[in-house]
């Protein structure tokens, strides 16, 4: 895939700063940005949490596969909703048009982010903790990610830096990691 039309897709836990980093990440490099979460939401006319009340966490991450396999965009970026690994064919779509970035945010950094865990609209069980979620996901992101940016003692501009220096050269290669010394948000996987 030639860099000039790869998107650059943005997985991660809720609170990595997807979106964020994602509005950035785009001014930066003169693509388009667009957060799946809010097309769930404007598709759906109601909000994450509303679907996860009313329907249950299963139909969010399956409005969320549907939605992530109808984009059909080069040249942006792409915050993807926290659940998106959980659908192989929503993955492979993306990757298909794009690199994977996963934002790496230590756990007690989500849970300071994220505040009402329980009102974010987050695709989990009924019950699930953050630290349960954590681990669950935690493999599934690293297996779908090209790049990964361990993001702590980052700003959100110095994110974007990495991710810019680490997919300008990047053409074919895989599972690149970023560890930033001194982040002090290492942790065992």
């Amino acid at each position: 895939m030639h860099e000039t039309t790869s998107n650059l897709v943005l997985i991660g836990m809720p609170g990595s700063g997807k979106s964020t980093v994602g509005v950035i990440l785009a001014k930066k490099t003169g693509r388009g940005f667009v957060d799946t979460d809010v097309l769930i939401q404007t598709s759906q006319r109601r909000t994450l949490q509303e679907i996860v009340d009313t329907d249950g966490h299963a139909a969010l991450r399956r409005i969320e596969a549907r939605v992530i396999l109808g984009l059909q965009i080069a040249r942006h970026v792409i915050a993807t909703g926290g659940s998106a690994v959980y659908s192989r064919r929503a993955m492979a779509h993306l990757k298909s048009r794009g690199t994977i970035v996963f934002l790496d945010v230590d756990l007690d950094t989500l849970a300071s982010r994220i505040g009402d865990f329980d009102t974010r609209g987050i695709a989990r069980r009924p019950g699930q903790s953050l630290a349960d979620l954590f681990r669950e996901r935690m493999g599934l992101y690293v297996r779908y990610a090209d790049v990964t940016v361990t993001c702590g003692g980052l700003t959100q501009e110095q994110v974007c830096e990495e991710i810019i220096g680490r997919t300008q050269n990047r053409r074919g290669r895989r599972a690149v990691g970023i560890t930033c010394a001194g982040s002090g948000s290492e942790k065992p996987r």
